[in-house]
């Protein structure tokens, strides 16, 4: 059986509801046709122009992102700049965007479950928790415990082999011993507060501001800048995986590909010696 966009949409609402997602975030169809057949999906961080353009030279119907293409009202299209380059192509190549963002953060087997999953967390819960839920894992971010606890360094460094990092920004003693860990994906400097009053040892974000660092400090809470690109792709890297089950859970003949070229916007020029 090959579903509809519509058919799609509809799993990813229960997978992840659409309805869960932050009140600023405008998760789900970006641009599509919701009666079109869906052979292919192709998945990237992000929904530009390099990615929609490289779904269609797979043949994909349906680009799935994780970033939105549009956050807010738009005013004017214009097919010259972002995102109306991306909506104007998309719509001449008739190929349909739709984002799973902070909907997919919190959920149940979603981004951050992932990514504490490849921190190695257990027993986790979610960082921040949606009022009145009742649910341990309804909300954003995770933390959790070490099965066996690791040195500032030594995690760092299983952190970086886990999201394909070659880098990550560090605050704390290297030799410090951690045993609690709360992770965010994304960019979640400004939600130090809730892993200080989880009992974590160590947070894990992106995005993390120097004044977000200073206060970490004051906290007595180790922290690591992992990048919101290299977290987040990592976490949809595997995803795909997941999402791939589900198709066939439903007998769904659906191929889904990843882009693997995919690169962060922005890049680290360093000084040769």
């Amino acid at each position: 059986m090959t579903p509809l966009l519509k058919d799609i949409l509809n799993m990813l609402d229960e997978i992840a509801p659409f309805s869960g997602a932050e009140e600023w975030d405008n998760p789900g169809l970006q641009v599509g046709f919701v009666s079109d057949v869906i052979k292919k999906v192709f998945i990237s961080l992000d929904p530009s122009i390099e990615a929609l353009r490289k779904a269609g030279e797979t043949g994909a119907q349906l680009l799935l992102t994780h970033h939105p293409l549009i956050f807010s009202g738009i005013k004017r299209i214009d097919p010259d700049i972002y995102p109306g380059d991306v909506i104007a192509e998309a719509l001449t190549s008739r190929i349909s965007i739709v984002a799973a963002h902070t909907n997919l953060d919190a959920a149940k087997d979603g981004i951050n479950d992932i990514l504490a999953s490849m921190i190695g967390l257990q027993n986790t819960e979610a960082l921040i928790e949606k009022n009145g839920s009742g649910k341990s894992l309804d909300g954003m971010g995770r933390v959790g415990n070490l099965s066996v606890p690791m040195t500032l360094t030594a995690i760092a460094r299983n952190i970086m082999d886990v999201i394909g990092s070659t880098g990550l920004m560090v605050l704390g003693d290297p030799d410090r011993e951690i045993k609690r860990v709360a992770v965010l994906g994304g960019s979640g400097g400004s939600e130090l507060s809730h892993a200080s009053g989880k009992g974590a040892d160590l947070y894990v974000t992106g995005d993390v501001r120097h004044h977000e660092a200073l206060t970490a400090r004051s906290l007595g809470l180790a922290l690591i800048d992992a990048g919101h690109f290299n977290m987040e792709r990592a976490a949809m890297l595997a995803f795909a995986d997941f999402l791939r089950d589900k198709f066939n859970e439903r007998g769904w003949d659906i191929i889904v590909e990843i882009f693997k070229d995919e690169s962060a916007p922005m890049t680290y020029v360093g000084r040769k010696a």
